[in-house]
């Protein structure tokens, strides 16, 4: 293959998704590495499925029985649940104060957590003293993400949610089953302002984009496209971003690398999501890079039949197919692509025949060469033609003369 890639694995609440691809095969290449080769992003994508949040402060807890009379409005009661998104599958409440609605952190930062994430029957399934991730990245578990952004500095908080946002239907093998909801229980520990792109080193560049690149992939895994969108999207702008570090041939190499591996998935989820215009932008970005990438031409040959152009997919599929002529799932789609080719064409045919005036008889054989005894060639008629009026014109010059 002329792209490597790592396929992704499942991980932890705190950091899912890390891991090394397996190697790829002839017949059914992995992707840069979420999918399967077979089926398998220029606007930018809508990621407006993200579920919403609302910053809502809490309810006004109802007064409490042992309230003294005309003591004015009761204090909140630190163990009410808060329903995040208002639909009772993500709930958080405080168990332990935090020091004010100000101290409570920004998308962007880099935050601090302890975690300890539980099953329903109270197994424990992660425990992480000092988790750091990027707030509002979905670097995290949703439920995480969604939440800690309604900590308080040094607020300890239970939350349940439903799997989905979780790890959902396919779960964590093998101590996540499927739909699988979960406890966490956070505390937030600290907050800080990201670092600046620009003011990154060669390798820090690279290992930030590679662990979005590789969130992307759980997500994809996940059947998220639209996060593993975002996630991808989250780590060609971190490659792409100006730089005030001078980098080693080796570590623009590597970036680059990155890129194209970022570019082969994003087409890919964008194909799963039928966004056909922005994944072929995605496989045209690739090709201007490595014009050569077999992932690449055959996305890009599966967009065009996806739209129809049988025309301009098949010989991209015939280029696929030349740098790796032993791959059968290319020769799978060509085959299937030159049928429907075919039919395409002879529907067109006949469409043709039937605006002439000609259609063909219904259930003549196609090879039929008997003709009627008074049928006349349409080059001899049209020269007959010609000849007989060339006559009365030259008959007419005469006796004008006369």
């Amino acid at each position: 293959m002329a792209s490597s890639g790592e396929e992704p694995r499942s991980g932890s609440p705190g950091r899912a998704g890390t891991g090394t691809e397996p190697s790829q095969t002839a017949d059914a290449a992995q992707l840069d590495t979420a999918e399967d080769f077979e089926v398998l992003e220029g606007e930018e994508e809508d990621l407006s499925e993200l579920p919403p949040l609302e910053d809502v402060g809490r309810p006004p807890a109802p007064p409490r029985e042992d309230s003294q009379p005309g003591g004015g409005e009761a204090a909140e009661d630190p163990q009410e649940w808060l329903d995040v998104l208002g639909s009772g599958l993500l709930k958080k409440k405080t168990l332990v104060p935090g020091q004010g609605v100000d101290t409570r952190p920004r998308k962007g930062q880099d935050v601090t957590v302890r975690l300890k994430a539980t099953l329903e029957d109270g197994s424990v399934v992660e425990e992480n003293p000092a988790l750091t991730f990027r707030l509002g990245d979905c670097d995290v578990l949703q439920a995480l993400d969604l939440c800690v952004q309604l900590l308080e500095m040094g607020e300890t908080a239970l939350i349940m949610s439903d799997a989905k946002y979780c790890y959902g239907a396919q779960g964590r093998s093998p101590d996540v089953p499927p739909n699988a909801d979960l406890t966490l229980e956070v505390e937030l520990l600290a907050a800080r302002d990201a670092p600046d792109l620009e003011l990154l080193s060669g390798k820090e560049k690279i290992e930030l984009a590679n662990r979005k690149r590789e969130r992307g992939n759980f997500f994809y895994q996940q059947a998220d496209y639209v996060l593993a969108i975002n996630s991808y999207d989250i780590a060609l702008k971190v490659i792409g971003s100006s730089s005030k570090v001078d980098f080693s041939p080796d570590e623009e190499a590597e970036l680059l690398d990155v890129k194209v591996k970022c570019l082969n998935n994003l087409a890919a989820s964008q194909l799963k999501l039928d966004h056909y215009e922005a994944a072929l932008k995605s496989c045209n970005l690739v090709l201007e890079h490595q014009p050569g990438n077999i992932k690449a031409l055959f996305r890009k040959g599966k967009v065009l039949a996806q739209q129809g152009e049988y025309r301009e997919a098949i010989p991209i599929l015939k280029a696929a197919l030349k740098l790796e002529p032993s791959n059968k799932t290319i020769h799978a789609e060509l085959s299937k692509l030159v049928k429907k080719h075919a039919d395409q064409k002879n529907v067109e045919t006949e469409m043709y025949r039937k605006m002439l005036g000609n259609p063909s008889a219904a259930g003549a054989p196609g090879k039929c060469k008997d003709k009627l005894p008074w049928s006349i060639p349409w080059k001899w008629l049209f020269g007959a033609t010609a000849i007989a009026l060339g006559g009365v014109a030259l008959s007419v010059v005469i006796a004008a003369r006369n």
